[in-house]
């Protein structure tokens, strides 16, 4: 075991305060979140906090300055009393690491302990050095999030409530024709930062529910409505769905399955900026066509023939 004294770069007569000066700014110094997979700064910080546990108490400093124990807090065989399990290396207090919040615990718990909350406190933004003095400043982390909005809420934009790691509820505006998968950055709402350094980000990833009738082509909604015959041949005013509720469209005589019809202003964006709605016709025949129906048809292809399948290009 190295001189202690040594070990924390101070005299034999350094006093209380000297020593635990010494000691905590060489902890901050080698502190495993600045040095990540750095195995000599590791060792380095084990030693920097045995050899505090041991002149950071007053009583076992005393006995290793007369000899009685030695580094480790090893009695010096026949010298002194036997040892007792205050001035043993692996328990005692470490009264020294006051403001941290581990109470009495030895050098090594503390640095066990501090390992196993590395992971942890990255992600809530916090260090058990944190804003103390002479730490390096250091930026937050960036926090992630997730938020479920419907189709509508994307088209026309919405105002959602989340929750920050912080805990602090934070009203988000989606903006208008917001894409699936797209990301809202807010700015100063992640991790707090280190040593007076800025916060993280909010990273948002939005999410938006399929929905039953509409697609989005960029800016424009997309519907496809199933028409009777009747209404296709004859022409009829029809109710269609938009993302702004119910409107009435009007279907020319005529109309074919693939006729689009478009709502100008009705798709998704900003207002006064906003895309269309795409309306494409669907002709639906009866689920079960009668024999009048067939019938008619029959004599009515028999009078007016037509290749359909020739106008495509297909015979």
């Amino acid at each position: 075991m190295d001189d202690p004294y040594k070990v924390l770069g101070v005299s034999r007569d350094a006093t209380a305060d000297q020593i635990k000066t010494a000691y905590r700014k060489l902890a901050r110094s080698l502190h495993p979140d600045l040095h990540p997979n750095d195995k000599q700064a590791e060792d380095k910080f084990k030693k920097v906090g045995s050899a505090y546990d041991l002149l950071g108490d007053a009583k076992k400093k005393a006995r290793f300055d007369a000899g009685e124990i030695d580094a480790n807090g090893s009695e010096q065989r026949g010298r002194g009393r036997a040892r007792s399990g205050a001035a043993g290396g692996g328990g005692g207090g470490f009264g020294g690491f006051g403001g941290f919040g581990f109470g009495g615990e030895s050098a090594q718990d503390i640095f066990d302990e501090l390992l196993r909350r590395k992971d942890k406190g990255r992600q809530k933004g916090w260090s058990p050095f944190d804003d103390q003095p002479g730490m390096a400043a250091a930026a937050g982390g960036d926090a992630h999030f997730s938020l479920k909005i419907t189709f509508a809420e994307a088209a026309l934009g919405a105002t959602k409530r989340i929750t920050l790691t912080s805990g602090k509820n934070l009203d988000v505006k989606v903006p208008p024709a917001a894409k699936d998968a797209s990301t809202l950055r807010l700015k100063g709402q992640g991790h707090a930062g280190r040593g007076g350094g800025a916060a993280g980000d909010a990273l948002i990833e939005i999410k938006v529910d399929a929905h039953p009738f509409f697609q989005r082509q960029e800016n424009d909604v997309v519907i496809h409505v199933p028409v009777t015959l009747g209404e296709a041949i004859g022409g009829a005013k029809i109710t269609v769905p938009t993302v702004d509720g119910k409107v009435a469209v009007t279907i020319p005589p005529g109309a074919n399955s693939g006729t689009t019809l478009r709502l100008k202003g009705k798709g998704a964006g900003p207002a006064g900026a906003r895309g269309d709605q795409l309306v494409t016709l669907k002709v639906m025949l009866p689920d079960r066509a009668d024999d009048e129906l067939t019938d008619f048809l029959k004599k009515w292809e028999s009078k007016h023939p037509y290749d359909v399948r020739k106008k495509e290009g297909m015979d």
